[in-house]
């Protein structure tokens, strides 16, 4: 049986190229990125197979799939998408500034690409959005469920990011609304794993090189600076399981709901590694905050969906990745 396809916008990046990983095995996959925060290195594994083709485009910029030379042997004109997972948004905690005219435009033009898209084909759609829109740590100090009207300053130096998540999901409900579209939108909470940006402000991955080299760990607030943390694995079971929902099943929270001093995530790693590293604290940067924690109700009830991968193992096996690709990460 022929299979169907599936379009994975953001694919070269963290998340989506695990995502692509996973639907390979059943699926034919294009894999459209730009390479802003994504990175080739995510994906060269996957060029091998004949399902797998990608794609480099600006999302925000106009594009015609079915003119692509490429991808004429998936025949999207005639065989049409499955699905579409949105996951395009340049994300970089050290380098934000450099993308933040990016992230309007992704965040609106892109949005309004791919939903059309997603109209044209009649496709199932899955809208990777953040924890963010429910606003920081401050303004939400019980766990937060997907009916929490968040809070968001949309004039901060953040707000492109904040405001413009907030805004894509009302595109996503906009575009429900009039064209009876899926209405599907994963609020992702902090993840971790393989692939994630090193050298970025991203906590994980640069607590395992600076541990490996026995450097400083250093963590961008002070000691009470908590968070939950979610293995990326445990997201993309969770968005596989989004695809086949209801197609009104609107936003479901994706995350884990413990909520751990990352002081304690940082000895773990330190222990891990046989590290002589000492941990110190830096002032916070505006993109690594404390997030509010998930109310993880509705991804049980809807999604038959809970994290399965506990702290030590999924920090192993980062550690393991991390330490098997050093000299190809340039460390």
């Amino acid at each position: 049986m022929a299979k169907e396809n599936i379009l994975v916008t953001g694919g070269a990046g963290f998340i989506g190229s695990h995502l692509c990983e996973r639907l390979i095995k059943n699926f034919n996959i294009v894999c459209l990125d730009n390479f802003s925060t994504g990175n080739e290195r995510n994906i060269n594994h996957l060029l091998q197979f004949p399902n797998f083709e990608f794609v480099r485009q600006d999302l925000a910029k106009p594009f015609d799939l079915e003119s692509l030379p490429a991808l004429e042997k998936f025949q999207i004109g005639v065989k049409g998408l499955y699905a579409i997972f949105n996951l395009a948004c340049p994300t970089s905690a050290k380098n934000f500034d450099k993308f933040k005219i990016a992230t309007l435009d992704v965040n609106t033009l892109g949005m309004k690409n791919i939903l059309e898209i997603a109209v044209r084909h009649k496709a199932r759609f899955v809208h990777l959005s953040s924890s963010v829109v429910y606003g920081g740590r401050a303004l939400n100090s019980a766990k937060v469920a997907e009916t929490k009207e968040g809070v968001v300053n949309h004039l901060s130096p953040r707000g492109c990011y904040d405001e413009g998540k907030r805004f894509s999901e009302s595109i996503v409900a906009t575009y429900h609304q009039v064209y009876g579209t899926d209405y599907k939108i994963a609020r992702v909470f902090r993840t971790y794993g393989p692939r994630e940006r090193l050298f970025d402000g991203e906590m994980i991955p640069d607590f395992i090189i600076d541990a490996t080299q026995n450097k400083d760990l250093v963590i961008y607030g002070d000691k009470g600076f908590s968070s939950s943390l979610i293995y990326v694995s445990d997201v993309v079971d969770a968005l596989e399981k989004m695809m086949d929902a209801r197609r009104d099943l609107g936003p479901v929270n994706i995350g884990s709901d413990v909520d751990l001093k990352i002081a304690e995530v940082a000895e773990k790693i330190i222990k891990m590694t046989g590290s002589k590293s000492k941990i110190v604290y830096e002032g916070p940067l505006p993109f690594i905050t404390e997030l509010a924690l998930p109310d993880i109700v509705k991804a049980r009830d809807e999604l038959n969906w809970l994290p399965l991968v506990r702290l030590e193992e999924g920090l192993r096996k980062t550690i393991d990745y991390t330490l098997a690709h050093k000299e190809l990460l340039g460390i």
